[in-house]
């Protein structure tokens, strides 16, 4: 098992996994080997394969059984453009790894700088990491000190430089720019689920009922009835939606139509759908609670642009060079890496399968990981 000491929890929010299982065997690696220069940088293989391993890790413990497969198979699958997953995946870390040394070079412009704090936080937490693994788990993920200081600086950077290059945006934003209306609407399903689950189409004359039924709720609403206690009579549910005019859910004709309305309470006649029948009413003109709320997005928004454009430009100035040769020595389909925390491992204890009950180091609002401890340290092939 990789294991990281409850010092580098205090880091984690740079993208570094609390503990890590590692299965499966690797060949040793050269880990000085250069895979990339940025600028007048270099990013060695142990650092590289350092950060891709904890990546792999994530995905073959967490979504790999969402994507309907198995962490071995995982990576062969087709990602599109003629790319495997794993291709895919390691194109998107080297990336990653880039912007991070670029955004090193441009941390003095900004005045960020590690303190000595967290250099010490650093130091340990590479030190408790040497620590507390063996040989070959070290091996396997290159998790040697200098390796893991070298990638926990950068992410720290990274870290203070976010906020810094999202500052002095427009935070102005109109009602009318960011401006959400609110309905309620009523969705009248063509499929019904039966006593075992199963979930069947209606009979033409079932539909016909259904389109009554819509109708009533329009006529009814029409004059003046709640659409909320007549739609629960109708043995229906009514939604509560914000949206704007670039809306798409639930039904874009729905959207379209309530949009329209320049009345509150205004109903739509009945709207027919490949799946069901809609009716909304225009509740809220402008609905103040979602309208804030999206300026506030619209803000974020403008604050990522900013950052994007800025990495971008820097991107666009620095000489950027990769030896491929170098980085396919990182291969993720022979070496497996699994997450494992202490909660897995107590599952594992009262007879769980660890790998079964894996689940991610939880996390406060500022990055920081809530529990980062881990038993006992082993490494299998």
């Amino acid at each position: 098992m990789v294991r990281f000491g409850k010092k580098a929890a205090v880091l984690t929010a740079a993208g570094v996994l609390a503990a890590a299982a590692v299965t499966g065997c690797s060949g040793s690696i050269n880990t000085d080997a250069v895979v990339a220069t940025v600028g007048g940088d270099e990013i060695t293989l142990g650092v590289a394969n350092f950060y891709a391993r904890m990546t792999q890790g994530q995905y073959e413990t967490y979504y790999a059984g969402m994507m309907g497969t198995t962490a071995d198979a995982m990576w062969t699958q087709e990602a599109g453009e003629d790319q495997t997953y794993e291709e895919s995946v390691k194109d998107g870390l080297l990336e990653n790894l880039e912007n991070m040394y670029l955004i090193s070079q441009h941390a003095a412009d900004y005045e960020v700088a590690l303190t000595e704090e967290e250099e010490d936080a650093i130091a340990e937490a590479a030190a408790q990491f040497d620590e507390d693994n063996t040989d070959e788990a070290k091996e396997t993920v290159s998790g040697y000190r200098k390796d893991v200081e070298e990638f926990l600086r950068l992410a720290t950077i990274q870290t203070k430089m976010d906020s810094k290059m999202k500052e002095g945006v427009d935070e102005e934003v109109s009602d009318e720019e960011a401006a959400q209306k609110a309905m309620k609407y009523v969705f009248f399903s063509y499929t019904s689920t039966d006593d075992s689950g199963n979930s069947m189409e209606l009979t033409d004359e079932e539909k016909e009922d259904l389109k009554t039924d819509a109708q009533s709720l329009v006529d009814r609403a029409n004059a003046g009835e709640d659409i909320s206690t007549v739609a629960e009579e109708l043995g229906q549910t009514a939604y509560d939606l914000t949206f704007d005019s670039e809306s798409t859910s639930p039904n874009e004709d729905l959207i379209a139509a309530v949009d329209a309305f320049e009345t509150e309470g205004q109903v739509t006649d009945v709207i027919e759908a490949d799946t069901g029948l809609y009716v909304g009413q225009l509740t809220s003109l402008l609905d103040r609670e979602a309208t804030d709320q999206k300026k506030a997005s619209i803000v974020e928004e403008r604050r990522q642009e900013q950052y994007d454009s800025l990495l971008e430009e820097w991107r666009d100035a620095a000489d950027i060079e990769v030896d491929e040769k170098v980085w396919d020595r990182v291969d993720f389909e022979d070496t497996g890496v699994t997450i494992i925390t202490s909660e897995t491992e107590e599952a594992a204890t009262d007879g769980e399968s660890a790998e079964d009950t894996s689940e991610g180091s939880s996390e406060s609002t500022d990055g920081t990981s809530e529990d980062a401890s881990a038993s006992e340290d082993s490494a299998s092939e």
